[in-house]
């Protein structure tokens, strides 16, 4: 851990940056996964869903750059390589070789829900140990989560 003047003890601090780096991974993992659906996605649908692809990644891109410099301002380091990603991600892997619009759009609400909820049970987890910054950080972020799931699944079709 780096020298801070951030009034959080040292130990809340060291856990909040291992919460981090746990979703920063799955952030990154997440990202390459929309990634991949909105270079591949074929479909009379074509168009609006590689559009809506596109912005999910930058949405997600976004939250793993909050989540690695909160971690960076508790003076602890981002572990935000490919590499480290590959090896500490908890998503499913993205299933390659799919093209079908209905098969990406699948894929990618379970890969959203699933790390929306892990960033619930990480709002639990530091309001635990007495990081409420990182909770409320982890809130919006599960917010912003569940209002791209909520887009992707629009393109489902209704039961």
């Amino acid at each position: 851990m780096q020298p801070t003047h951030n009034t959080l003890s040292g130990n809340i601090r060291a856990q909040s940056v291992e919460l981090l780096n746990k979703h920063l991974a799955a952030a990154i993992d997440l990202h390459a996964q929309v990634k991949q659906a909105h270079w591949n996605v074929r479909g009379p649908g074509f168009m609006a869903i590689h559009a809506l692809f596109d912005q999910v990644s930058t949405e997600v891109e976004n939250y793993s750059d909050m989540i690695a410099e909160r971690a960076g301002g508790l003076g602890g380091t981002a572990h935000g390589t490919v590499q480290t990603a590959a090896e500490r991600t908890f998503l499913v892997p993205y299933p390659l070789g799919i093209a079908g619009e209905k098969q990406h759009v699948f894929a990618i609400s379970g890969t959203l829900a699933a790390f929306g909820e892990s960033l619930r049970e990480a709002v639990g987890q530091a309001t635990k140990f007495g990081d409420v910054d990182t909770a409320d950080m982890f809130t919006e972020i599960s917010r912003g989560v569940d209002h791209q799931l909520w887009f992707v699944e629009s393109h489902l079709e209704p039961r």
